[in-house]
């Protein structure tokens, strides 16, 4: 992915929208008095500030209290670091105006580009080995569309080693194992308050199976109840380096997007796996490299 700078948003709402103005968000926040925010007018106009920019001047509040204010005015969900008891390795939730989230965004549009705006709704998140950084990806990107307004459901499908119940702090209550095995008919994605165009379908209880109810015949009529109801479906599957669930999940969804870890992938596994998909009638859209 190509180095982008962070993008830093400005106060551009008309005063006469009082209640998206970045001063009743502040007040509202508790950031700011009706004393304080008197000082921050004089000072902008008497300097020809913006209101945040004054704010910050006047030691008022900080940069994150900016950022946090003006993703209330412009709907775009975040949360400041230590809120939600998310991972910090969910950047999108808390370092949404840094380098790598940009990196992140930019590889949303080329997705969205390629595969979603052609008709496609789901996409399937794979890894060669574990660690390389697919689950990372997958949840990160997952808020990233909800960011954008798109319904997303996130599932995690690694029936080996889930990871999304723990990123999300949600608690790997039942999920898709529990729904493959047709001990629950209709799964609970759970919902995620910060962020209300995101929901999660956890992994359920690790099974002694997981590559016989991936590959069951019923697989895509249970999942195709949830396709209506959101605009993107991101899937994490279990690494590829010995298993074929993430072939077989990626043959459902017609497509993957591969995730390779710098300096630890062998590029002949990455091949097989493309030919894997291959003879499964899917594609590779791409490849994402990992340099950590």
């Amino acid at each position: 992915m190509n180095s982008l700078n962070a993008v830093h948003l400005v106060d551009g709402v008309s005063p006469g929208n009082k209640e998206r103005t970045l001063g009743r968000l502040l007040r509202d926040a508790g950031k700011l008095t009706p004393a304080d925010a008197e000082r921050v007018g004089l000072l902008q106009k008497t300097e020809k500030l913006r209101f945040g920019e004054a704010a910050i001047k006047l030691g008022l509040i900080n940069e994150a209290d900016l950022q946090q204010a003006l993703s209330h005015q412009f709907d775009y969900p975040h949360l400041p670091p230590g809120e939600g008891q998310f991972s910090p390795d969910l950047i999108a939730v808390y370092e949404p105006f840094g380098h790598q989230a940009e990196q992140l965004r930019a590889l949303r549009s080329q997705l969205m580009m390629r595969w979603f705006s052609n008709g496609h709704k789901t996409l399937t998140i794979a890894g060669i080995n574990a660690g390389d950084g697919a689950s990372y990806l997958a949840a990160n990107l997952a808020v990233m569309f909800s960011q954008l307004g798109e319904r997303t459901l996130l599932i995690d499908a690694d029936l080996r080693q889930p990871r999304q119940h723990v990123l999300f702090n949600l608690g790997n209550r039942p999920g898709l194992s529990e729904l493959l095995a047709g001990r629950v008919k209709m799964p609970v994605a759970n919902r995620i308050p910060a962020f209300p165009k995101l929901s999660v379908l956890t992994a359920g209880a690790v099974p002694p199976n997981p590559a016989e109810l991936l590959s069951h015949a019923a697989t895509p009529s249970k999942l195709n109840g949830l396709v209506e109801h959101y605009d993107v479906i991101l899937i994490d599957t279990s690494a590829t380096h010995g298993s074929a669930d993430a072939a077989v999940v990626a043959a459902r969804t017609g497509a993957a997007l591969l995730v390779l870890r710098q300096n630890h992938t062998q590029l002949a596994a990455a091949a097989a796996f493309q030919a894997n998909l291959a003879s499964a009638g899917a594609v590779l859209i791409g490849t994402v490299l990992n340099q950590f």
